[in-house]
């Protein structure tokens, strides 16, 4: 991707931005580096179960630093967000019953950063934490047109079983080892799946790491709210490595 005389002159934008799914206005977030010229591949960035936050903006600036468009994805609506578990599972929760709706919302977010005049709509990819690994996989798994997906610690349950050959995207799993939220029969069920589905996958288990690991803000959640969340920067550090690795070999 770009260079590193690029990046030294970038020039970073941010901006929410607003686009609708079935009769919802969704309030996404996009960051673009303005001092790259050319089309450039588009990166969606999909929420933790606490919304578009700033850990979510953060991520999508780190995006266009590395010479991505990146919008951050509303799959909530109305740009909503939560800061306590109780109104975060509400708003997960109401996505998770109505897949067809968060599929619309997704497919929604997609053509809103496909059509940004500086990204190359040949050359989409896909990340999500927590909730939203959930939704890139679901994305991955119905076979959308996606260059690649990450999930960073995320949510394995299948809710489409995808045909032989019916994954198209590179997946990468960004897992933490000691995630107590994912149990090890999810994990094998999940790699069950992608071995009959016939995916390129890679599922990367980061020793130490809990669910969360790449949220600074997981140990304060963690310990306010008694969820098994924690931080983890080795991890956070790496787990961005395999991504960018990824994303060198599927864009180049």
């Amino acid at each position: 991707m770009a260079t590193s005389v690029a990046r030294s002159r970038a020039m970073i934008t941010t901006e929410d931005v607003s686009y609708a799914a079935a009769g919802t206005t969704l309030r996404g977030h996009l960051a673009v580096d303005d001092a790259m010229r050319g089309k450039r591949p588009g990166i969606l960035v999909v929420h933790e179960w606490w919304g578009v936050n700033d850990h979510m903006r953060r991520r999508a600036r780190m995006l266009a630093e590395l010479g991505y468009t990146a919008l951050a994805a509303d799959m909530y609506g109305e740009g909503r967000t939560a800061t306590d578990p109780n109104g975060a599972g509400t708003l997960m929760n109401g996505v998770l019953a109505d897949m067809k709706t968060g599929e619309a919302r997704f497919r929604a977010a997609y053509d809103r950063l496909k059509s940004h005049d500086t990204v190359d709509s040949a050359r989409v990819a896909a990340i999500g934490y927590c909730f939203g690994g959930a939704v890139v996989l679901h994305a991955a798994r119905l076979g959308m047109p996606l260059a690649a997906v990450v999930s960073f610690h995320g949510a394995l349950g299948s809710m489409h079983r995808p045909a032989p050959g019916g994954v198209k995207a590179k997946v990468l799993i960004c897992h933490g080892a000691e995630d107590r939220l994912v149990s090890d029969a999810e994990v094998a069920a999940f790699k069950q799946e992608m071995d009959a589905a016939g995916a390129d996958y890679r599922f990367v288990a980061y020793p130490g790491a809990r669910h969360g690991f790449t949220n600074p803000e997981a140990d304060a959640n963690g310990k306010q709210f008694g969820i098994p969340l924690g931080y983890d920067s080795e991890a956070d550090r790496r787990s961005w490595q395999d991504m960018q690795e990824l994303f060198v070999r599927v864009f180049r």
